[in-house]
Order: structure tokens, then sequence, then C-alpha cells
């Protein structure tokens, strides 16, 4: 929409946990059971076996997330002319990515509009996502770092925010050239 790349942290790891090299570590680790009969991983399973043991969770990240550290390296590396870029994460604190960047936007919503929204987006059932927001960071805590908030409730008006962000990290750009 503003002409700012984006890097979805979340659709990359999705296409990291279908390469070959991938599933041949994640099979070694949890077994061939997880493997649909087209040879991928079946998320589900994982899923299940991950979010109900945080050393399996630990294991699963320490696969998944250097590959996407690297492919966002890549990726920002390519981005020459641009004031600045955005990656979108569920877990941004959590994987250590927030040290790329110089400041932090975090988009808050109300918990149980948050947890409509991923039931609807993903057809996961509620207790499923209660279980993956209990592995991330509280947003109080996300609140306190950041240094933007897009309010997105059903009654804000997110694309005001996103403007008026937009225009400051502008802004703060054109005063660092």
């Amino acid at each position: 929409m503003l002409g700012i790349p984006v890097y979805t942290a979340d659709d990359e790891a999705k296409k990291i946990l279908d390469l070959p090299e991938v599933v041949q570590l994640i099979v070694t680790e949890f077994g061939a059971g997880l493997l649909t009969e087209e040879g991928k991983i079946h998320r589900q399973m994982l899923a299940a076996i991950v979010f109900n043991n945080a050393n399996s969770l630990a294991k699963l990240n320490s696969i998944i997330h250097p590959r996407v550290k690297k492919h966002f390296t890549d990726w920002m590396s390519n981005q020459t002319d641009t004031p600045y870029l955005i990656q979108e994460a569920a877990i941004i604190y959590e994987s250590g990515f927030d040290v790329f960047f110089d400041k932090m936007i975090v988009v808050a919503a109300p918990a149980e509009e948050r947890i409509a929204r991923v039931v609807k987006r993903d057809v996961m059932a509620r207790d499923q996502v209660l279980l993956r927001m209990d592995k991330q960071w509280n947003e109080a805590l996300k609140l306190k770092k950041a240094d933007f908030v897009i309010h997105n409730g059903e009654n804000d008006m997110a694309i005001q925010q996103v403007l008026a962000i937009h225009k400051k990290l502008i802004d703060l750009n054109e005063n660092l050239t």
C-alpha cells in the first residue's frame, strides 16, 4: 500500500518447513509419523507435539529460527531503495528478531478479538490458539517495549494509525540522511 517492503516471518517459516533438509531434521527429531503422504510435515500434528512440550518447541525453534534469520538477512540486504522496511512476526521478541530493528510497532487488540481472528483464519480450535498464545510474550510486555502501537480492535481506525506511523518513520529517515 505504501511501497514499504514487508517480510512476513510466519509465511517464510512455513516455506522453510517444506525444505527437504528441514523435513529430514524434523523427522529425525520428532519421528516419521509426522510425514504426510506427500512427504511434507503434518503441521497440526507437529503443533500438537511442540505446543504441549517446551523442550520440543525449543528443538523445533532451533531448526526453524536460524533459517528464517538467514533468509531475512538475505532479503534485507536486497532492500536498497526504501526509507524503512517491516518484518511482521507473531514472536519477534521471543525469536530474537527484535535486534534487527531500530523501531518496534506492536499491533494491539483485545484478547478475545485476537483469539477469534486466529480461530477463523487458521480454522483452529480456541484451546489450540490459547496454547500457542501461552508460549508468546503477553501483550502488556510487548506494549512496554513498543516504539509505536497500532490499536486494531473492532472499533479502532487502524489505517489512520498506520499512516501516522509511516509519516513519523519517513521523517525519522529524512533526519538521518
